[in-house]
């Protein structure tokens, strides 16, 4: 596993490997890596000749009262798993290289970005959709690599490689869950034990709901089940297109059912799509 940490090296490696016939696979990630993080991983090696995986905290997706100080990093720990997986290529900039001074590019999608998690936390999918722009232009994929969890990120970014002609192909593995239903993420390490016990309402709340049949009934499901969660601090229930984000009627095509909520001072988003 080669471990790089400047631009200029990461895209003379990847264009010797391209310039061979080689193809690249790219797990973007902002480490703190588990088990949803290797499944990605796992993916792009089976179906790709190379894997590189990126490793860097965005600044640009954090807004000023949100967790980036304290955000779980694990440099050490994340390379051993990564190398245990046998990638190719990591590359865990600082964010003077992804950002240098005097830095004043960014990229939005418009519409998007103002939606689910957009609304909740504005400013974060500009800052998304500006490193996800700028890794695939440095790493130069053939595929990418994201999970289902990030619905709302997913649609951004498929929109972002439609508009912006990216060549790659966008590939979303299924969510990676604990035994008791709750989606991993980074940020189930902020849970007391209370609120970790908690947080399982919210699959609790998409299994209850995916049963039924028009978006109103759904939603007042969602939110219903939530609320009876009494350590559960509602952020939205939301039953949308999983393309456009736009609100759902009738189920009569692939819909998402997406939620998120507070436990404490962690907010954990979770989703499933169900099809009539």
């Amino acid at each position: 596993m080669q471990v790089l940490t400047s631009t200029a090296a990461v895209q003379s490696r990847v264009l010797d490997l391209r310039v061979s016939g080689r193809s690249i696979g790219l797990v973007p990630t902002m480490g703190a890596l588990h088990e949803g993080h290797l499944s990605l991983v796992r993916a792009a090696r089976r179906e790709n000749d190379v894997v590189v995986v990126s490793l860097f905290v965005n600044p640009a997706q954090f807004g000023p009262t949100e967790d980036l100080a304290r955000y779980p990093r694990d440099l050490e720990g994340d390379r051993q798993k990564l190398a245990d997986e046998g990638i190719d290529i990591l590359w865990s900039p600082p964010v003077e290289e992804v950002y240098p001074s005097g830095y004043q590019t960014y990229v939005r999608v418009e519409d998007l970005e103002t939606r689910l998690d957009g609304a909740s936390r504005p400013g974060h999918f500009r800052g998304v959709a500006t490193v996800v722009s700028k890794l695939f232009h440095v790493c130069v994929p053939h595929r990418a690599y994201f999970g289902q969890k990030d619905a709302a990120q997913i649609a951004v970014i498929r929109r972002l490689v439609q508009d912006l002609n990216f060549p790659l192909q966008v590939v979303v593995c299924p969510i990676i869950r604990e035994p008791d239903g709750l989606a991993m993420s980074s940020r189930n390490a902020y849970l007391s034990a209370p609120d970790r016990q908690a947080a399982t309402v919210l699959y609790r709340s998409l299994q209850t709901a995916q049963s039924l049949d028009d978006a109103e009934s759904i939603q007042q499901s969602l939110i219903a089940t939530i609320s009876s969660e009494p350590r559960a601090k509602l952020d939205y229930a939301a039953v949308v297109d999983p393309d456009t984000l736009q609100p759902a009627g009738q189920v009569t095509r692939p819909t998402l059912l997406a939620v998120a909520a507070w436990f404490g001072g962690t907010r954990l988003i979770d989703n499933v799509v169900v099809t009539p």
